[in-house]
């Protein structure tokens, strides 16, 4: 099961990094353009005028899907933002319980929001939603992609509450000790 969820977060992990590549071919094919577009008009050419249409648009919801996408694997990376100087002023018992009802306020709120994005997602493919921009689209397929980081989170925080219950430790904990005054082995 270790080996399935690990899988799991590392796709969601590739699907983000996926986005935020597309976001640099997008962006530098439209400032190529420009820039050969400047070239040609200082040769006396006529400029190519290539324009990306919608590239805003599209760039934002690539940009949403990515930091979606990334929050599962970021978690189980430990490097989302903690309270580490106050956990380690905590005694071992009260530190397990704040980490431990964290999580569960963390995994109750991110599933009340995957439950609610899932339901965007299908009033959006129900009702046919399109994007506003020149070029047209399903709504339902960038939301789809912001639903399933919820959900992969949501697994995350979980799948770190079961650790926390059963070891006392989070499953990065390790490498969050080389981070923590003091911490450096």
């Amino acid at each position: 099961m270790r080996s399935l969820l690990n899988r799991f977060f590392a796709l969601s992990l590739w699907l983000a990094a996926l986005n935020l590549v597309a976001i640099a071919v997008l962006v530098g094919a439209q400032v190529s353009s420009r820039v050969l577009d400047k070239i040609m008009t200082w040769l006396g050419f006529e400029p190519f005028s290539g324009v990306i249409l919608s590239l805003a648009e599209i760039a934002g919801y690539l940009l949403a899907a990515a930091s979606f996408l990334a929050l599962a694997g970021t978690l189980k990376a430990g490097v989302h933002v903690r309270m580490t100087m106050l956990l380690s002023a905590l005694g071992e018992k009260a530190r397990r319980r704040m980490e431990f009802c964290a999580l569960g306020i963390g995994a109750l709120f991110s599933g009340f929001m995957t439950y609610h994005a899932c339901r965007l997602v299908q009033d959006s493919w129900i009702n046919n939603e399109v994007s506003t921009g020149i070029i047209r689209f399903q709504l339902a397929y960038p939301q789809a992609t912001v639903a399933f980081g919820l959900m992969a989170l949501t697994i995350a925080l979980v799948d770190e509450m079961v650790s926390v219950a059963r070891t006392g430790q989070m499953t990065f904990g390790r490498s969050e000790l080389q981070v923590m005054p003091g911490g450096e082995e």
